[in-house]
């Protein structure tokens, strides 16, 4: 049967998440930068709280995936203290400035990873030639890739995505971006074995004084008034989409 992900903003997700039939969590902050590294007192309260496996994020600020020294210190610090928690494993993504896997970072992060299970994300798809990228993580021993196929969505990048499934190989290949009820058939019928989903809504917040005119956010038409969070309605219908496929 498929394995299904899916992309939580807090404790409080996880737990939703969970209770709706996920099988496994990516644990992030900060929706709009399209997920950055959890803080320390949501990395000990999932781990408390959600039995099913969860995978932290590790990246240090939104944007690309080309690091400074600075940066990349305190990816490997990250990954030092979330394998001290106890967690299963990670998702990362490291690439040099000519769009390639930056193969001599990745090998210090396999190296402080030990046992723990690396999953290369999304960077795999700003990467200039995707199947070589895919033999480079395969050789360094990374144990899934996130991509939607280098396209917007996983559904338009679907022939690449089931041509990395069909290579010998590959570590195991993981859709998203855009998955949900509506298309997952498309990718289990295409022999996707694990995908991705945030199953998210925004949900109002609950302040009732307002200040209209002031804003904490550099992008004025941020709405700060709203919160990103899982649909717990959305991951149960999945789960049971993905149930009904075996």
């Amino acid at each position: 049967m498929a394995l299904l992900e899916i992309c939580c903003y807090s404790t409080e997700c996880a737990v939703i998440a969970q209770q709706n039939g996920a099988d496994r969590i990516e644990l992030c902050a900060a929706p709009l930068e399209g997920g950055l590294t959890p803080s320390y007192g949501v990395l000990r309260a999932t781990r408390q709280r959600v039995t099913i496996p969860v995978h932290p994020i590790i990246r240090p600020r939104g944007g690309d995936f080309c690091y400074t020294d600075g940066e990349f210190a305190a990816m490997l610090e990250d990954v030092r203290q979330i394998r001290s928690l106890g967690y299963p494993g990670f998702v990362i993504g490291v690439l040099n400035p000519e769009g390639q896997v930056d193969v001599p970072r990745m090998r210090q992060i396999m190296v402080a990873a030990g046992p723990l299970a690396v999953t290369f994300h999304r960077a795999f798809d700003m990467c200039a030639n995707p199947l070589q990228a895919a033999d480079v993580l395969a050789d360094l021993g990374v144990a899934r890739v996130l991509t939607s196929g280098q396209q917007p969505s996983a559904e338009k990048g679907i022939s690449l995505i089931r041509e990395l499934i069909a290579r010998e190989g590959t570590p195991t290949i993981m859709a998203g971006a855009g998955v949900r009820a509506s298309n997952l058939s498309l990718f289990l019928e295409a022999g996707v074995k694990e995908v991705h989903s945030s199953a998210g809504q925004w949900l109002p917040s609950e302040m009732r004084y307002r200040n209209p005119g002031l804003s904490m956010s550099t992008d004025p038409d941020a709405d700060e008034y709203s919160r990103y969070a899982v649909d717990g309605a959305a991951v149960a219908a999945m789960s049971a989409i993905v149930a009904r496929h075996e």
